[in-house]
């Protein structure tokens, strides 16, 4: 079987595993125009940026929202020590994951990190599956004001005392379009949809219908998805969790569970982490935590794949063989 991007420092990850090699395509991704590669977890992407870093002198940044985090190293399957040596890799692992992350700060490191590569003449690869981050390097933000720290506060104390189900009805009340497409288990993004009608009286929908500025011009990219055929993700997806679990995966939840993190953060929906944790806990035999982290990655996958099909239409899209 064939486990391109099973985990960190696998000699698989250091190929690109059977990419297509259609001279025209290969042309086009090692252009001097910044790269952004997408794909699913496990589909290859890793490997295909590191490819193309070695030979085109490029900075892997990260576009993954479980990457950011200090804490998972191993779960998130971040770049190796190794790799990270050998080559320059921007925005992973400087985030402790008591503080949580957004596309907000994403964009704003970007444009940082972009900056500084222009100063340098570095190219930037940006990858990850995180599709959104993708979104706003090409599109942009919506010009949502900053919340007063007052009303943030106010509806993390309302999701406290009432939880997510309760914050959902209040949210259907004020803003019923938003609350249709959140799912009521999402307290962060119901917060969030709160406090921007808080603080401006209109509905976080409307926001995210005007327009923003992009990162990057999509006409001066280079845009590559990878997406393998489903059984071919699945194999690889269950291939490296076990790969993870040799790398101590179980030790990272523990150090994680031992923070008493709240359970809403961002970090704490890492694929495999919550199942480890209830082992960890008692309520789950070791095999069985196991193959439920092996399921929600699969289903991980199948939203991946949905958003991706619907979002990238457009961009240059290979398959490892």
């Amino acid at each position: 079987m064939n486990v391109c991007g099973i985990g960190a420092g696998d000699a698989e990850r250091r190929s690109i595993c059977g990419v297509s090699r259609d001279p025209r395509l290969w042309r086009a991704m090692t252009q001097s125009k910044p790269i952004l590669i997408a794909g699913p977890t496990a589909s290859g992407k890793s490997a295909l940026a590191l490819r193309l870093a070695r030979e085109r002198g490029g900075v892997i940044i990260n576009a993954d929202s479980m990457q950011v985090y200090e804490e998972l190293e191993v779960l998130s399957a971040r770049p190796s020590p190794a790799e990270v040596a050998e080559l320059p890799h921007r925005l992973y692992g400087h985030v402790p994951m008591r503080e949580g992350y957004s596309v907000g700060r994403f964009v704003r490191e970007a444009e940082s990190v972009l900056a500084e590569l222009r100063a340098t003449g570095g190219l930037p690869i940006f990858v990850g599956g995180t599709g959104l981050y993708m979104k706003a390097l090409l599109e942009g933000l919506s010009p949502i004001p900053p919340i007063p720290p007052a009303i943030r506060e106010h509806w993390r104390v309302e999701a406290d005392r009432l939880g997510p189900a309760k914050l959902h009805r209040k949210l259907a009340d004020l803003d019923p379009g938003t609350a249709a497409r959140l799912a009521p288990t999402d307290p962060q993004r119901i917060v969030r949809a709160l406090e921007v009608f808080d603080a401006t009286g209109r509905p976080l929908w409307q926001w995210q219908n005007e327009p923003g500025t992009p990162v990057l011009n999509p006409d001066a990219t280079e845009r590559i998805v990878v997406m393998p055929d489903r059984a071919t993700l699945h194999d690889r997806s269950d291939a490296r969790f076990d790969h993870m679990m040799e790398q101590g995966a179980l030790d990272e939840a523990a150090r994680i569970a031992a923070l008493d993190l709240d359970p809403a953060l961002p970090g704490m929906r890492a694929l495999g982490l919550r199942p480890l944790m209830a082992h960890l806990a008692g309520q789950m035999q070791l095999d069985a935590a196991v193959e439920e982290a092996k399921a929600e990655t699969r289903r991980y996958i199948k939203r991946q794949a949905t958003w991706i099909s619907g979002n990238m239409k457009s961009w240059n899209a290979i398959s490892a063989q």
